[in-house]
């Protein structure tokens, strides 16, 4: 029997008869409506017609962003309709699918509509699709928008699009869905008063996966003191799995107050028992998935951590994987508004009010900031390969979209052109990242191993719990481990588990085994797993299990296959990284990274979980890097020869190479230049002055007169130091050319201004006394001529050279530095009288006329000057 009296309880039902008109209308529609007001699970059943006697019947399907929020819409409005879950509702998400022939409303995953799509891009006999939370922005979310967009302009006019959030960008999925009318929802909304929790202490900011314990142990406090000073069932939104358990281990016993943990993971039977009214208060500590979508019965008050997890990648070291992040304004009043979806509320926030306005505005599209390796397939396999004709929200950044074709290319999905392959396809419709696609249909090519080969890809196809530690083959034992404790159990009558992970793990075996059966083949490249690791064995014969472990990890990461080298692993790919100090695998000689990060401040890639292998595996996993080449290379020091074997960076087998091209000597020198610089050269005092007189004459008259830094005589090498340059073979014979003579090729020949060099620039200039004094061009703005005070008696006018007056540094008799000046005529005047008060007695044997303007200019002392 209908239940009337929650049906005209939803606000929502205000707005239906515009949302049929603007379906029947324009076909499309954007309906924006606030939690609690029934649009998730009223406006389905209202538009299969389930709700009116003789309504017209269609055919509704309902793409929830999770699997959790899939259940519980199908499970409430079967309620709402005094039905079972199968019946004129049902669901499917992936590993699970409860409705029948009957079924009017089907609840699904995003994922699993787009797999839909692309087996049936008609979807035939479905009426209307209903994308539900769109300001999410998850990424099958907005691939199956695309898609759907793609279908009713292309191939089924008739097929009605709603796309529902409560709080979203109504304008721009109107302009995505062709100008689709905007339908707003007004909810009974309760008031939520605001408390400021911030930690009494500064906590460190999160990294990576990492939660500053400090401020976990605060949230901890703030729930007791929420339990303390309010009335009602307790909500604490936390970014993870890790930090629910951590906090739920804090709060310790609370008496006659439940706890309860909601997440991804969590067990059916644990979801339920949340969104079932307690018999007693309640402490339900969950992730982001009860933000939307879910109604947590009972909840008056909420506690937000402000934290949240979104996928990260880091295309330049080729790591993926969720970080950490300040959750956003929109979030932050999303969880907020779940203390107000019965009655008035409270949200205790933990951080402090000035921080709020600095917090990002809406969390980042995963379009923005994913791995897009699954995305590329999928717009493969539709047929629009770089995702160009494709209608989003957000254009796929073009680097993420290479990286991901690189990839799809390396596991032979796509081909040159970027068109799904047949073996492309069927990756796409496995159900997992391509990567771990790759690794079921190779690794499973021995008949023996398939079973064991589904069991490792289910492992690495979700978050595997912390406590099963970051060795992938002691993982999978205590998986199995839980998967039959949890049996005996479930056999026993006793609770199993509260993660339920083994009861999850145990079902995506069974599709995952399914799945490699049905698409058996030929791995891409023609590499059979019997061809590697497994020569010598009977071809039936299954691998050992951390063997198998290993085997099934690299083919899905082979570029980061690693080997020990020194106190960290490298990988193929050519980043560092390293294990914890606790692992069991550290002294592994080779390893297969399946998860690792970088956070910040650490010089190396962390690795979080990874499989040990051998060399024959690595070899198998990364065949596609192998090469065995001779390199010619400046390392050391000096030029270096080899024939090197190589995994990518990581070096196999190194011997020495002879007879190595002149041509790639030439290059290894040139790189030893630009390594450690130019005075790997022979500079003597002639080839020092010849560059800073260059140096001086560029500076005041710029061409034909050679700029001769660094960075420019680095950049002319080829020029100026042949032949010499192809005459050398190592280090030593760099230290024998004679980098003055090879520097006066750089002069201006051609157009004969080099023969004035010595006119524009000289390397000595005569002073009154008769002497040669050298300049020093070390400033290139301004020669110094440094000369006795003495010998430039008589000079009224300041030498210049090239038009720029020198600056004189005036020494005493002994050659100490007495005055500097440019300005001869001014000195005299001016400031001789000062400097001969001071040194005339000190040096009396000395000339120190009145007039130095007109005196002799000398080199000798007074005696001399008497005798001569």
């Amino acid at each position: 029997m209908i239940r009337d009296d929650a049906l005209d309880a939803l606000p929502v039902r205000d707005a239906l008869p515009a949302l049929h008109d603007a379906l029947d209308g324009h076909g499309t529609a954007v309906l924006v409506a606030p939690p609690g007001t029934g649009k998730t699970t009223l406006v389905p059943l209202a538009l299969a017609g389930l709700l009116d006697e003789g309504g017209t019947a269609r055919r509704v399907v309902v793409a929830e962003p999770r699997r959790i929020a899939a259940r519980a819409a199908a499970r409430r409005m079967a309620w709402l309709l005094g039905e079972e879950t199968g019946a004129n509702v049902g669901y499917t998400v992936r590993g699970e699918r409860v409705a029948g022939p009957r079924t009017r409303v089907e609840v699904v995953t995003t994922g699993v509509l787009v797999q839909r799509l692309q087996r049936d891009p008609e979807l035939a006999g479905v009426d209307v699709v209903l994308l539900d939370e769109c300001h999410e922005r998850h990424l099958d979310a907005d691939t199956a928008a695309a898609f759907l967009w793609d279908v009713r302009r292309t191939l089924r006019p008739e097929l009605r699009l709603v796309a529902a959030s409560a709080t979203t960008d109504a304008e721009g999925w109107a302009r995505l869905l062709g100008g689709a009318p905007v339908v707003e929802a007004h909810g009974a909304s309760h008031p939520v008063d605001v408390v400021w929790a911030p930690p009494p202490r500064p906590v460190r900011p999160p990294h990576g996966l990492r939660v500053d314990p400090a401020l976990l142990a605060h949230v901890a406090s703030v729930v007791r003191r929420a339990l303390a000073e309010r009335t009602g069932d307790v909500l604490c939104f936390l970014p993870g799995v890790g930090e629910i358990e951590r906090v739920a281990g804090q709060l310790g016993d609370l008496g006659e107050v439940e706890v309860l943990r909601v997440h991804g993971r969590a067990p059916a039977a644990v979801q339920d028992a949340v969104l079932t009214p307690g018999r007693r208060r309640r402490v339900v500590l969950a992730t982001s998935v009860a933000e939307s979508s879910l109604t947590v019965p009972g909840v008056r008050v909420v506690v937000d951590s402000g934290l949240a997890r979104e996928p990260r990648v880091d295309h330049a070291r080729g790591l993926s994987a969720l970080t950490t992040v300040r959750a956003s304004q929109a979030s932050a009043r999303q969880r907020a508004g779940r203390a107000g979806r019965e009655a008035p509320g409270v949200v205790y926030r933990c951080w402090d009010q000035a921080e709020d306005g600095r917090l990002p505005r809406f969390p980042s599209p995963e379009i923005k900031v994913a791995d897009l390796t699954a995305f590329a397939l999928q717009a493969a396999c539709w047929g629009d390969p770089d995702a160009s004709g494709l209608a989003l929200l957000d254009a796929p950044p073009g680097g993420a979209m290479a990286a991901s074709r690189t990839v799809l290319a390396a596991v032979g999905a796509v081909d040159a052109s970027g068109r799904a392959s047949e073996r492309g396809v069927r990756l796409a419709r496995l159900g997992v990242h391509p990567r771990l696609g790759r690794a079921l249909l190779d690794a499973s090519a021995r008949p023996a191993d398939a079973g064991a080969v589904a069991e490792v890809v289910a492992l690495l196809g979700e978050e595997v719990p912390r406590e099963y530690g970051d060795d992938l083959a002691a993982a999978l034992r205590a998986v199995r481990r839980a998967g039959r404790a949890e049996n005996e159990n479930a056999g026993s009558g006793r609770r199993g588990g509260r993660d339920g992970y083994p009861a999850r793990w145990r079902s995506e075996v069974r599709r995952l085994r399914a799945a490699a059966t049905a698409g058996a083949g030929t791995p891409a490249g023609g590499t059979r797993t019997g061809d590697g690791p497994g020569r010598g064995q009977d071809a039936g014969a299954p691998l050992s299990g951390d063997r198998l472990v290993g085997l099934v990890t690299a083919l899905a990461f082979p570029e980061r296959v690693a080997r020990l080298d020194g106190g960290s692993y490298l990988m193929v790919s050519g980043t560092r990284a390293e294990l914890p100090e606790d692992s069991a695998l550290r002294g592994s000689p080779w390893i297969a990274v399946a998860v690792a990060d970088r956070p910040a401040g650490f010089r190396h890639a962390r690795v979080r979980l990874a499989a040990a292998v051998d060399e024959d595996v690595a070899r198998l996993a990364a065949q596609a890097l192998h090469e065995e080449r001779d390199e010619v290379r400046w390392a050391d020091g000096d030029v270096v020869a080899r024939r090197v074997e190589r995994l990518g960076a990581v070096e196999l087998a190194v011997r020495p190479a002879a007879g190595a091209d002149a041509g790639r000597i030439r290059e290894a020198l040139l790189d030893g230049l630009r390594q450690e610089g130019l005075g790997l050269l022979r500079w003597t005092a002639d080839a020092e002055t010849l560059r800073r007189r260059l140096a001086f004459l560029h500076h005041r008259l710029g061409e034909p007169w050679p700029a001769v830094d660094d960075g420019t005589l680095l950049a002319r090498a080829e020029e100026w130091l042949e032949p010499e340059l192809s005459r050398a073979r190592r280090r030593a014979d760099l230290a024998r050319i004679d980098a003055g003579q090879a520097l006066a090729r750089l002069l201006p020949w051609a157009s004969g201004e080099a023969a004035r060099l010595d006119e524009l620039a000289p390397e000595r200039i005569t002073v009154p006394s008769g002497s040669r004094i050298r300049l020093d061009y070390t400033d290139p703005a301004q020669p110094v001529l440094a000369v006795k005070l003495q010998e430039m008696f008589g000079l009224r006018e300041t030498p210049a050279v090239a038009g720029v007056p020198v600056l004189v540094h005036l020494l005493s008799p002994a050659g100490r530095p007495a005055a500097v000046t440019a300005d001869l005529a001014s000195f005299w005047q001016d400031g001789y009288r000062a400097v001969r008060a001071e040194l005339r007695g000190r040096y009396p044997r000395h000339p120190w006329p009145d007039d130095p303007a007109t005196a002799e200019p000398t080199r000798h002392t007074n005696a001399r000057l008497r005798r001569s």
